[in-house]
């Protein structure tokens, strides 16, 4: 029968299942031999792409694995091995690295398909928790990621073990991205939509408000018509522009209190008067990344954006950031 576990017992479980698993990569990583060294190069030795399969709760690490591996720099994807036997082999050349994930290395579905492979021409290499299996021994490479007992209290339920496993994947993908030299910027042409990748890739050019869009008024018009500016533009702010449209100044929200409490006449003052110069200006070339920094740089939500000669070509808030997911 079920008994309800107090809090102190359910950490006590937690705290217990954490430490196994932690000592279990202690123990791999202190014994990682000179063999995981030939496990990178002959991924990088591979022209074709890592087809990476296992069964169960090894195939959900091998998924995992396969999209860390292409998200990384390495070509790869994830073949079931049952699939495989039923066409899917079809997905692997001879220009092709098989890696194989099988606890026990005697995993029926994966073992069938070896055979195979080697006729195909493709290497394989194979992680196993037993380096005198079937597999281990089939392996042009073979990388060890046995534990000595699962977090399970029936030591039955693959845990350390997959956790092992999972992290050796990590490490393997790792040193394999710092052996291409991949950089942040190639991460992110794989992950255009995540929130590095725009962080990466967007420039001021891909989110600021351009023509029409952008507010602005010349120095001379009243205070009223560049209120009408800001609130039709909803930027919270005017540029303030001569007639070859280089910017002279800039108008806010702020601006618009400090000018009011002065006392300004709407229907009198010109923007030349309450306009302050120095606008805070950016590049459209720059990354959208770095935009944040100086608004964030110099309190402000808005910036003007300018051409090499200081003419007004857009502008963009916060808003537009947020939009974008740079923020």
């Amino acid at each position: 029968m079920s008994s309800e576990l107090s809090n102190d017992e359910l950490l006590a479980v937690a705290r217990e299942t954490l430490e196994i698993e932690a000592s279990a990569l202690e123990r791999m990583s202190a014994r990682l031999t000179g063999e995981f060294g030939d496990a990178c190069r002959l991924c990088l030795a591979t022209t074709g792409r890592v087809v990476v399969t296992g069964m169960g709760k090894s195939g959900h690490v091998s998924s995992k694995i396969a999209a860390t591996l292409a998200s990384t720099g390495t070509p790869a994807f994830f073949m079931h091995p049952a699939e495989a036997s039923h066409g899917d082999l079809g997905m692997i050349t001879s220009h092709d690295l098989l890696l194989a994930i099988s606890y026990s290395g005697e995993t029926d579905e994966v073992l069938t398909i070896l055979p195979l492979v080697r006729r195909m021409g493709a290497r394989l290499l194979a992680l196993t928790g037993n380096p005198s299996s079937t597999l281990a021994r089939a392996a042009d490479v073979h990388l060890d990621v046995g534990v000595t007992v699962e977090a399970c209290p029936l030591n039955l339920a693959p845990t350390a073990s997959t956790t092992a496993t999972l992290a050796m994947g990590d490490a393997l993908a790792v040193a394999l991205l710092k052996s291409r030299g991949f950089t942040a910027e190639d991460f992110a042409l794989s992950h255009p939509s995540g929130s590095l990748g725009k962080r990466l890739l967007l420039r001021v050019s891909d989110v600021m408000r351009k023509d029409e869009d952008i507010p602005a008024v010349s120095p001379d018009v009243r205070l009223r018509d560049g209120l009408m500016e800001m609130t039709a533009k909803g930027l919270g702010m005017t540029a303030i522009v001569d007639a070859e449209r280089r910017i002279l100044g800039v108008f806010t929200d702020g601006d618009l209190r400090r000018a009011l409490d002065d006392g300004a006449d709407v229907h009198a003052t010109t923007m030349r008067d309450v306009m302050h110069e120095g606008a805070k200006t950016t590049r459209a070339d720059i990354l959208a990344a770095e935009a944040v920094v100086m608004l964030e740089d110099n309190r402000i939500t808005s910036l003007l954006v300018a051409d090499d000669d200081g003419r007004l070509i857009g502008a963009l808030n916060v808003h537009d950031l947020f939009r974008a997911g740079i923020m």
